[in-house]
């Protein structure tokens, strides 16, 4: 459980662990928000970053998009932990004024991400795009570990699990949205990238001026020394096993989700022998994001209300499971879009509840932020990781067979493990 810093009075409501339910308007908005900066995140690396980096180094594209996405994904690697252990300790008084230690990181990344793309839309070289990209993931980090405080900083224990569902939606449904809007709405790849600036800047800024944000009272904000700063990334394991086991949890299903959905495009193409490969990915995201949201907000009221989270992450790690094993052994299309189905309908479950059981194993409430980003490094590591082990297993170990029945172990193995988190039923 989420401890608190024992002081001689009664601690500030920053500090507080909440108790009264957040309402359906703020819900919206950290929905809209989250949406905005996954939209950011999704739809350059599936459609602006490719078109890109082909007219600038058309006989190299795919070397050169792995070397930019690569630095990108070590950029938030660093960044998210960073921000949010800034975040933590934000005090600002302006003309008299307090204001939160969240909002002003959420505005800033949404209004320098938005710059950092429109600048990036202007790049020419490798270089531009890469320091542009790498600009935009800092950027979009720290509004990210902003947006994850909110749910601990606001939201009480008993409702976690339905708003965790609402603010995982995103995730899914910010790649479809991005895309649709980069390729139906504007045309060209700068609009593209001004039009998901601009998105950003609409779904984002509201809830960062139109919710409460308390104050982190001076005397509560902990010494600033770099040093201890970047020692605090280190979460001893023997001194907080549950957040031990949860980062460990978050890695290994995030890491099968990697392995599952890198290939999807070569594995239709290659596999599956679909007439149309581009089209038949659609089809398949389109599948895979109504799952999620047939399942997300469900299974996490249903979490709330029953109090329990591990069976439910287990039942989410069982059904995704399922669905990688079918692609491994029927590598046909109406298994395809069963499989797809079956994989959002569990990572919905998984996303919502396994993100409410997070917030309930956070060591310190004065370091909330920081210790959500060292858990996004579960979430960001995997990607990095994903296409060093997926390509051995599609060229040498066996193609997609061995590909996807390692996507089901790995998967499986990390939902099982939530049962040595004993804080938590």
């Amino acid at each position: 459980m989420t401890t608190l810093d024992p002081t001689p009075t009664s601690l500030p409501a920053a500090l507080a662990e909440p108790t009264v339910p957040v309402r359906r308007g703020w819900i919206g908005l950290i929905f809209a928000a989250n949406l905005g900066v996954w939209m950011a995140f999704f739809t350059p690396i599936q459609v602006l970053l490719p078109q890109q980096i082909e007219q600038i180094a058309p006989g190299d594209k795919e070397n050169v998009l792995a070397l930019v996405t690569g630095l990108g994904a070590l950029a938030a690697v660093l960044a998210n932990p960073l921000a949010g252990a800034l975040s933590d300790r934000t005090c600002l008084r302006i003309a008299g004024r307090e204001f939160g230690r969240r909002h002003v990181w959420t505005a800033g990344g949404a209004v320098l991400g938005a710059a950092a793309l429109v600048l990036l839309a202007q790049q020419r070289t490798i270089l531009g795009v890469v320091l542009g990209w790498v600009a935009a993931q800092v950027c979009f980090n720290a509004m990210l570990a902003s947006l994850t405080a909110a749910v601990p900083d606001r939201v009480p224990v008993r409702q976690r699990g339905g708003v965790s569902g609402w603010v995982g939606i995103p995730q899914a449904l910010g790649l479809v949205l991005g895309a649709l809007l980069v390729t139906a709405v504007v045309t060209g790849n700068a609009a593209g990238y001004l039009a998901i600036a601009v998105a950003v800047l609409l779904l984002s800024l509201p809830f960062a001026l139109l919710t409460p944000d308390e104050p982190l009272p001076r005397t509560h904000r902990p010494v600033f020394r770099t040093r201890a700063l970047l020692a605090s990334m280190w979460i001893s394991p023997r001194r907080h096993p549950d957040f031990a086991w949860a980062w460990i949890t978050r890695f290994l299903v995030q890491l099968g989700n990697a392995l599952g959905t890198l290939y999807l495009l070569y594995f239709l193409s290659d596999g599956v022998r679909h007439p149309d490969p581009e089209g038949g990915l659609l089809v398949l995201i389109l599948l895979y994001t109504l799952g999620m949201m047939l399942t997300a907000v469900v299974a996490g009221r249903l979490s709330d209300r029953s109090g329990r989270r591990k069976i439910y992450v287990i039942t989410s790690g069982l059904i995704m499971a399922v669905a990688a094993l079918l692609l491994a052994v029927a590598p046909v299309w109406p298994m395809a879009v069963v499989a797809a189905l079956l994989l959002g309908a569990g990572y919905g479950v998984y996303l919502s509840v396994d993100a409410a059981l997070i917030t309930q194993v956070l060591p310190r409430a004065t370091d909330r932020a920081k210790d959500l980003g060292v858990i996004n490094i579960a979430n960001s590591a995997p990607q990095v990781l994903g296409p060093a082990l997926s390509a051995p297993l599609v060229v040498y170990l066996g193609g997609y067979p061995t590909l996807y029945a390692v996507t089901a172990v790995v998967t499986l193995v990390g939902s099982v493990l939530v049962v040595k988190i004993r804080s938590v039923r």
